[in-house]
């Protein structure tokens, strides 16, 4: 089976980029079709979809578990059963159209999809060297958004012209998915790891600033994931179409730019990185507070999306400033802490909504200020310790 793969594509970036194709297809096909699937078929309602959306991020919140998982699998088989769990879940979910049959598959689904993303981070850090961290994750999150794209694509084409059902749909993209995932299995090689991980929980004082910093990311990102699609629909009232286009725009920048932004981070470092970051997000939460224009909003919307490639430079930071042993350990933890906010923002910022929207997304710049002020002892490339570069 190892022919599948010519011998000079079986690299560890070949892996990854495979596994990264695995996971957007199955997971931006779910994605697409779950608000008309669990409305349409399943007879959701505003209650199930909230249920449904919280114990989605469960999994994400309990991800430091993946730590002990490693005691018994290899991390490379681990990252396989995960993205063979996402696609099993999202391969069946058209075959479960009941309230507790789509909570069940998307659990499935979501377990998968955290511990991939858990193993990923962990993988890609110890495969990448300092130097080339932040270009090729940046070329990760191109591959991402292209993979993205083509599975919004077949959902638009399965239902605007071949009136598909939504199980043969699911099926089929979560078919893709497990196809790959049988030739990362069989195909590729096992690769040198670099140094050996612990199999254990790594919270360290020195690592603090990047556990602060991942919190308030999360936070941040809840805000909008949750509530700046919201905006477009409930003030400025998108349609599903319009909001459709707006993600394959995201994908469609994010796909030219992310390698491009991934190349500057190196070249720049993460100190200067995240401080444009930051500063960024404060402009664009306060613009969301402010704006009356549908056509600003889908501005802020693009941009803020495009914020999210920046994000590298937080995981690059945590590589030059961890012990190389502590990569595996810490993966887990900082995915969980990163979903921390996920269990009380929708929840707690719902209800400030209620009461003026504007608040929210002041809320968000005020979390992109507290980002901004904890980043300015993020190091400058020459105050980095040698032993770390």
């Amino acid at each position: 089976m190892r022919s599948l793969i010519p011998k000079k594509y079986q690299t560890p970036f070949v892996y990854l980029a495979l596994a990264t194709i695995t996971m957007s297809v199955t997971f931006s096909a779910w994605l697409a079709m779950l608000n008309n699937f669990s409305i349409e078929s399943a007879n959701f309602t505003g209650a199930e979809i909230g249920m449904l959306q919280s114990l989605r991020e469960v999994p994400g919140f309990l991800a430091f578990t993946a730590v002990f998982v490693l005691l018994v699998l290899k991390e490379q088989t681990f990252a396989v059963v995960s993205l063979a769990l996402l696609s099993i879940g999202v391969t069946i979910t058209g075959l479960f159209p009941t309230v507790y049959g789509l909570y069940a598959t998307t659990i499935l689904m979501s377990v998968g999809f955290h511990y991939y993303e858990t193993i990923n981070q962990s993988l890609s850090l110890q495969w990448f060297n300092h130097d080339e961290a932040a270009e090729k994750l940046g070329k990760l999150l191109s591959i991402k958004s292209a993979s993205a794209l083509l599975a919004y694509g077949a959902v638009w084409v399965a239902f605007s012209l071949l009136d598909a059902d939504y199980m043969w749909v699911y099926m089929a993209l979560g078919g893709v998915g497990i196809v790959l995932t049988a030739i990362l299995f069989l195909a590729m090689p096992e690769f040198n790891h670099g140094a050996p991980q612990h199999k254990k929980l790594i919270l360290k004082k020195r690592y603090s600033l990047f556990y602060l910093l991942t919190f308030l990311s999360g936070a941040r990102r809840q805000i909008f994931v949750v509530f700046a699609g919201f905006l477009m629909v409930e003030k400025f009232g998108y349609s599903v179409a319009e909001v459709t286009a707006l993600y394959i725009l995201n994908h469609v920048i994010n796909f030219f730019l992310a390698p491009k932004i991934g190349a500057w981070i190196g070249r720049v470092g993460e100190h200067r990185a995240l401080t444009l970051e930051y500063i960024g997000l404060i402009a664009v939460f306060t613009g969301y507070a402010l704006v009356e224009s549908s056509t600003v909003a889908a501005g802020l919307y693009v941009i803020d999306h495009l914020f999210f490639a920046m994000a590298i430079a937080l995981k690059t930071y945590f590589k030059k400033i961890a012990d190389p042993q502590d990569l595996a350990g810490s993966a887990g933890v900082s995915f969980s802490i990163n979903h921390i906010a996920a269990v009380f923002i929708p929840a707690l910022f719902g209800l400030i909504w209620l009461i003026d929207n504007s608040l929210v997304f002041y809320a968000g710049a005020a979390l992109a200020a507290c980002s901004l002020i904890a980043s300015q002892w993020v190091p400058k490339p020459h105050q980095m310790p040698q032993a770390i570069q």
